[in-house]
Formats: structure tokens, sequence, C-alpha cells
């Protein structure tokens, strides 16, 4: 059974294998790993040195997988909207918007495809970043489970960071306009999200945040709290033993999610949620049925010439 690709994807990739720029943006995305791995291990190195004399580094060396997972976390979150930003508003910019809606693909199958594209890049350079993540895995006493899980959390992350710069690209004519549009939905999503609770927490005296901390479910950056506290721990940000909220302080529905993994799995449905919407309204942007630029006016009726005399 044959494969039928997209046909943007499939385009995309092959532009991407030929062109020098990818291979130069692997590179840098493996010395910034680099230089973060060797910065996490001398500090590593030195804090074992001041209180522990010659201790066993090995036993530490645990915590090089969270410092390189943020690093990574951080890169994707800032290149992910500059890739899919472009991506409609670019086409406009050259002039090869119109020529791509006459293809045979729907509005729907464009997005998408814009999106496939860019979230595929992105796996090559995690990909590529694998042997330097190894590391912490091979002697740091974590499971290969947990570097699949890391992988998945990415995966999510591209995909919401391509939604929103795709949907502003399909708002904006120009992709710088698009990108700097795509990082202030970004504040507005980990802010927004993170309001009811402030408001609760300053009305109560900070002694009770309530349900008000299940908007949170939505915000990327408590999602990847949790799964850094899961892997890290065991526990969950939320009601436990050490965790930055206590089991008074939230409400009895968060309590409950907070058992297990059932916050993390769930908070990742609410942000494949808001990315599918987000890629909605972008396809219902480019549609050129709906889109303003093209709307027709009513003709008005000619103004019955007027007699003299």
């Amino acid at each position: 059974m044959k494969i039928r690709w997209n046909p943007i994807v499939k385009k995309d990739l092959q532009v991407t294998a030929r062109s020098m720029r990818f291979s130069w943006g692997v590179f840098a995305y493996e010395g910034v790993l680099m230089l973060a791995f060797l910065l996490a291990l001398a500090i590593i190195q030195g804090n074992v040195r001041s209180f522990y004399g010659n201790g066993n580094i090995y036993n530490y060396l645990i915590y090089l997988f969270p410092v390189l997972a943020v690093s990574q976390v951080l890169i994707v979150a800032l290149i992910m909207p500059i890739m899919t930003a472009s991506a409609i508003s670019g086409e406009k910019e050259r002039q090869t918007f119109d020529i791509m809606l006459t293809t045979c693909m729907s509005p729907l199958s464009i997005v998408l495809g814009k999106v496939a594209s860019s979230v595929l890049r992105i796996l090559f350079f995690v990909v590529a970043g694998m042997p330097i993540m190894a590391l912490s895995f091979v002697v740091g006493g974590l499971g290969w489970d947990n570097l699949f899980y890391f992988v998945l959390t990415i995966i999510l992350l591209s995909i919401l960071s391509g939604s929103i710069g795709i949907f502003c690209s399909s708002l904006c004519k120009r992709s710088i306009t698009a990108v700097v549009l795509s990082f202030a939905f970004y504040f507005v999503i980990y802010f927004l999200t993170m309001v009811p609770m402030i408001l609760n927490l300053l009305w109560t005296k900070g002694e009770h945040a309530g349900e008000s901390m299940l908007l949170l479910l939505f915000n990327p950056g408590v999602f990847f709290e949790e799964f850094f506290m899961q892997i890290m721990t065991g526990e969950s940000l939320f009601g436990t033993k050490g965790s930055m909220f206590s089991k008074d302080e939230v409400g009895f529905i968060t309590y409950q999610l907070s058992q297990g993994k059932t916050w993390m799995f769930l908070s990742a449905i609410c942000i494949l949620l808001l990315s599918f919407l987000f890629i909605l309204i972008a396809a219902w942007r480019v549609n050129p049925i709906n889109s303003s630029s093209v709307k027709k006016k009513t003709p008005r009726p000619p103004k019955a010439p007027v007699k003299e005399g």
C-alpha cells in the first residue's frame, strides 16, 4: 500500500534536505546543547567537590537531563513560531499565495501540511541531539521510556507552537509581524491561564486557589513543570508532599487529577485541542471564500441620466 504524503510536506522536506542552511542550523543546535551540557557538568562537579569532597559524581549526573531538556524546550519554543509564522505570510510576500490556492488541496490540508513539515524539521533537530541527551540516561539512572516521553512532549510543544505561528501567519501580510504576534500569543496563553489562580490566591491571602487551577491545564509551562516533577521525583506539582501547592491550597478536583500522571495526560489533551482550534481558525482564514480581501462588493445599479429641461 502506497503512502500518500501531503504535497506541501513532501516539497518542504525535499527543499530542507538540499538546504545548507538547515545543516548549519543543526550544527548550531548541537553547539548550544553541548555548551549547556559542559556548563551543567562543570556546575555539578564543582558542587560535588564543595559539599562532598571526592564524592562519586556519577550519582548526580541525573540532573543533566532537566538541564538539556529545558534547553531543547526553549530552543523549540523560540524557533518553531519563526518557522510557521512565515508559512502563509511568506507566500503572500512572494506573491505565490494565490497560486497555492488554485491547487486541489483544501485550506485545511494546506495549513496541516505547513504545520506537519515544521514539526518534522524540529524532530530532525531533536534526533540530532539524542547522543548528548543519552549521556544522562546511560550514567544517570533514568529509564529509556522517559526519553521516549520527552520526545512526545517536544512533539506536543511543536504542534502548539506551529499552530500559533500558522494562525498568526494567516492574520498578517508580513512575516515579521506574524512572528511578533506569535510571541505575543505565547505570552497571552501563559499569563491568562494563571490570572484566575493569582486572583483567587490574592482574595484568600494565599490560603486557597480552588478550582481556578484547572485553567492551568492549557498552560504549556505548567505541563512541562509537571512532566519534570513526575520524572525526577515521581510526584505531582499539586497537592503532594514537597510540591509547589499543598493539598489545602488546591481544589478537590485539582487534587484528584494530581494523583499519578492524570494531570499530565489531561493537560496534553487540552493543549492538543487548543492547537487544533488555532489550526481550524487558520484554515478558515486561508479559505478565499472567507477572506475579506477577495470579497466582492455588491455592485450598485447605475444612476439614471438626468434629463435637462
